[in-house]
């Protein structure tokens, strides 16, 4: 059960690094700043470099620091992975913005609450967890629109041949957000992991062994080498026409915001900040420039990934109930039926 634990964690932190590379590049790639493969490969390396540098704030908030570990299962954390997985791979399939984050919060707390009961949900952990989850978007739309405020005052009479620049800038402000990101996703795994790892009897604390950091690090590292592109073409293309400036701006209004969160050991969507920033990014410079009907379909999905993904572990975790009590009829049938 561990061994299929910690491979089904890994996928995730795969699948994690494959679909936030999107957002990561979604500006960079818009306004032709670097070249798609060097792009992807760089990113790729700020996944890997990150972790080593960062503290484990973010994996304890998550874990410990959301549930009583002392009344829940190795169970309860395979039955939240497998709900957050399969949730990931269907919005995936149908190109839904979905969040890793939330879905991994959603199956542990919907994994919790079916198996232990909800005095099992730690109120203080569960505010610390949501509360960013629900403000880290808000303020991203408005750090973009300050950012970006900025920078056309800055530049209003600039040359247009700035956009060089503004391209070059990129680069830095895409590994800074690369590196951002990291430090918050890979910790996520890293706390699932090192949870089961505490709830098997293999370790005695919760202490992150430098295995699962590398394990969990590498993982998202090359997930983020393959890159999404359709969700990289969607992003980039959907929200409004990015310009480099836009793409600056946002980036680094992202960036400073997730470093923020994971020094705080406080988890967020790396999409979702990305995207607001975008879309305070390109209000700043016009309102009506912004497609916010697709803003109001990502806020949607935001909105459901954590109920569904909550349902989804009740669910198998009634499946899973269900099969074992036929298993145990079963058993009481056979030498039942056999004897004369």
């Amino acid at each position: 059960m561990l061994l299929f634990l910690i491979a089904l964690t890994l996928f995730n932190a795969f699948f994690n690094g494959y679909r936030d590379t999107s957002s990561i590049l979604a500006g960079v790639m818009a306004s032709h700043a670097l070249r798609p493969r060097w792009a992807l490969y760089l990113v790729a390396a700020a996944d890997l470099i990150a972790p080593l540098a960062i503290g484990s704030a973010v994996a304890r908030s998550i874990t410990t620091g959301l549930v009583d570990t002392s009344t829940i299962t190795l169970n309860t954390i395979v039955i939240a992975m497998i709900a957050a997985v399969g949730w990931n791979l269907f919005s995936w399939w149908r190109g839904i913005p979905s969040s890793s984050t939330h879905s991994l919060i959603g199956g542990l707390l919907g994994a919790t609450l079916i198996t232990s009961g909800p005095q099992a949900i730690l109120t203080k952990g569960l505010i610390f967890v949501i509360l960013p989850l629900v403000l880290a978007p808000v303020i991203g739309l408005v750090l973009g629109f300050m950012v970006m405020g900025l920078l056309l005052s800055a530049f209003s009479n600039a040359h247009p041949k700035v956009n060089a620049l503004f391209r070059r800038l990129q680069v830095i402000t895409m590994l800074t957000l690369a590196l951002s990101n990291s430090s918050n996703d890979a910790q996520k795994s890293m706390g699932v992991i090192t949870l089961a790892l505490v709830l098997s009897g293999r370790l005695s604390s919760f202490t992150i062994p430098i295995w699962v950091l590398l394990a969990c690090s590498i993982t998202l590292a090359f997930g983020a080498s393959r890159g999404d592109w359709r969700q990289i073409r969607n992003l980039g293309g959907k929200i409004y026409r990015i310009r480099p400036l836009n793409a600056l701006a946002s980036q680094a209004a992202s960036s400073v915001l997730i470093l923020a969160a994971s020094a705080f050991g406080m988890p967020v969507s790396t999409p979702h900040v990305i995207s607001t920033a975008l879309m305070g990014a390109g209000a700043s410079e016009r309102v009506n420039k912004v497609r916010w009907y697709v803003a109001g379909e990502m806020v949607t999905t935001w909105a459901v990934t954590i109920p569904a993904t909550m349902a989804i572990s009740a669910l198998i975790f009634i499946s899973l109930s269900g099969l074992h009590e036929l298993g145990s009829i079963f058993n009481w049938l056979v030498p039942t039926v056999g004897s004369p």
